[in-house]
């Protein structure tokens, strides 16, 4: 009997899975594949890498369960599929579309040679289904969500298969690559769906105003389960749904609407990798793609490691690199801080980001960089600069996310906490923080920052 494979990319879940369910619909055994690619792996794998791996330990956990199991092999894709129908009769290969350019490309190619069926799932709507009245893309959020919006929405949700027929004869693979759990982030579903539930029943009501403070968990904490897909996003925007049809007072119902934006800025910015590619080189405006940026390697170095000298940007820093998650208007303060206030090339803190981040996925990640930055679609103005100072005050009032992340401030008198370089000299003795040498003084001079960008962006 020929078997079908279900080939795991970014969809490590057995419920409400539209690539499964195709598979399943066949009645054929069912091979559950992953394949690890020399062009994704970096060793040592990174955080989002060990993450992913752990995911699919756990899910190879729920396939015993199910009578199937996970098969892995490593080698290029095209290569690794024709070994395998080599080996055994296969009907068919069915996977979530992805919209990257090395996917689209990749599974372009194999489609050419292979019975590879993509299906809908990554998204709610394809990037080719949001389209202007002329049939061309937009590159602007507003209008781009109320096309989105205006859609249809008919899909239902499949669950958990009560089993998955594997081929009589076991297939042989490797085991995944040696990774570390995260403590921050368990790669689980079952993770997943408490964090949905917690969200839901309460924080998502005051999320408009709760998304933005830094101490508190105002925010879902889901975006690496919806980057690897151990949560749907249709069993996100379901329960959402719910949550917006349960309630009556405008502010709560505002606060579920802002977090139905966010869902619609992840397809927006997987809009713009697919209908235009050439973003991940370069900036989306073909006239800031030459801006004079500066770089010096010690800037860089403190930036990287929360040691600028402005609490609210390193704690975020350190929060970064402690977690591999960092709050979303913390992205946006440090953000501004490299590419306004030092003046360097947002494709740097682009990359440091992907290097650190447990969801880091290259259409949010590089839409972000470049809005914050002001080179790319929906950009915020060049002269735009967000001083953080003002975004300490406003987002960490009492100080309480810095003094988490900087325990060296954590005895400094609220009053100077935003900005301890002002400090009196005994206040800092006694506070067991002297400034230059306990925590650096300001790496850069917000005097001259406005001035510098300005210049920058108009030449």
């Amino acid at each position: 009997m020929k078997s079908v494979i279900w080939w795991i990319r970014r969809d490590v879940r057995l419920e409400d899975n539209p690539a499964l369910q195709a598979a399943l619909q066949t009645g054929l055994p069912v091979i559950p594949l992953f394949i690890l690619d020399p062009k994704l792996l970096q060793e040592p794998p990174t955080r989002r890498q060990s993450f992913l791996f752990q995911a699919l330990q756990n899910l190879d956990e729920g396939l015993h369960r199910l009578g199937n199991r996970l098969l892995v092999r490593q080698g290029t894709p095209l290569q690794v599929l024709q070994r395998i129908m080599q080996e055994i009769p296969v009907h068919a290969i069915f996977a979530e579309e992805d919209y990257s350019p090395y996917a689209i490309t990749r599974d372009s190619q194999i489609q050419k040679a292979l019975p590879l069926k993509l299906v809908l799932g990554l998204v709610i709507h394809h990037p080719q289904q949001v389209l202007k009245a002329d049939g061309t893309p937009y590159t602007v959020f507003t209008p781009f969500s109320k096309t989105w919006k205006a859609l249809p929405k008919n899909f239902t949700t499949y669950p958990v298969p009560k089993n998955l027929p594997s081929p009589d004869h076991p297939l042989p693979g490797i085991s995944l690559p040696e990774s570390t759990a995260s403590a921050y982030f368990p790669a689980s579903t079952s993770e997943a769906y408490h964090r949905l539930d917690s969200f839901i029943q309460g924080p998502i009501f005051e999320y408009s105003q709760g998304r933005n403070l830094l101490a508190q968990p105002g925010t879902s904490t889901l975006s690496p389960y919806l980057r690897f897909g151990l949560l749907s996003v249709r069993t996100a925007y379901q329960a959402a749904l719910k949550a917006l049809i349960s309630t009556m007072r405008a502010e709560e119902t505002k606060g579920v609407e802002t977090w139905f934006n966010e869902l619609i800025w992840r397809e927006f910015y997987l809009s713009i990798l697919y209908h235009f590619p050439n973003v991940l080189q370069e900036a989306f405006y073909q006239h800031r793609r030459n801006i004079p940026w500066r770089y010096e390697t010690k800037e860089f170095n403190a930036w990287q490691n929360g040691l600028t000298g402005y609490p609210v940007v390193d704690a975020c820093m350190r929060q970064l690199n402690e977690t591999g998650w960092m709050h979303n208007r913390g992205r946006m303060i440090v953000a501004s801080f490299l590419t306004k206030d030092l003046l360097h090339n947002w494709q740097l803190g682009e990359r440091y980001f992907m290097q650190q981040l447990v969801d880091g996925d290259p259409a949010a990640n590089n839409g972000g960089w470049q809005w914050t930055a002001g080179v790319g679609t929906d950009a915020a103005p060049y002269f735009r600069i967000f001083n953080p100072i003002l975004q300490s005050k406003k987002f960490d009032t009492q100080g309480n996310f810095i003094c988490q992340w900087i325990p060296e401030l954590s005895r400094v008198p609220q009053q100077y906490i935003h900005e301890p370089w002002t400090i009196p000299q005994d206040v800092q003795e006694r506070s067991g923080c002297i400034i230059g040498k306990h925590y650096p003084a300001p790496i850069v001079d917000r005097a001259i920052v406005k001035d510098r960008v300005m210049t920058a962006f108009q030449s």
